[in-house]
């Protein structure tokens, strides 16, 4: 069982989310839980985002998080993807990760976050 801080959904539908989120995963008998963080990431292509922990399987993660931005109508953050790094930076901590930007369950965009201070920030952003 694996868990992380790195998903994000749509500041203004994130409560909502959370709660469609974990019933869908009970419902459907899915090894996932989230809940919200109590910080946001502001992004300057796609808006704010609440930024969600989570912990169960990867596989489900995705998946789930895919469908509630169908469901909703919603822009989530789906995130862990990592680049190969050298072992300098692996040594000296320096945390990136790439995400996928999804809006009404389709691909609309790609997002690099940073970690500052135990909290994800955009670093960089495209559409596709």
């Amino acid at each position: 069982m694996t868990g992380a801080d790195n998903f994000a959904v749509e500041h203004r539908k994130a409560q909502q989310a959370i709660e469609w989120i974990n019933a869908y995963a009970k419902k459907n008998n899915y090894k996932f839980e989230c809940k919200l963080t109590g910080y946001s990431m502001q992004t300057v292509k796609f808006g704010s985002f609440e930024m969600i922990t989570w912990s169960g399987d990867w596989s489900a993660a995705r998946n789930i998080i895919q469908k509630a931005s169908k469901q909703l109508r919603a822009k989530v953050i789906e995130s862990g993807y990592h680049e190969k790094r050298g072992l300098l930076s692996a040594m000296f901590g320096v945390s990136s990760e790439y995400g996928k930007v999804y809006s009404n369950g389709k691909l609309v965009g790609q997002i690099e976050m940073n970690k500052k201070a135990g909290r994800w920030i955009a670093r960089e952003e495209s559409y596709i």
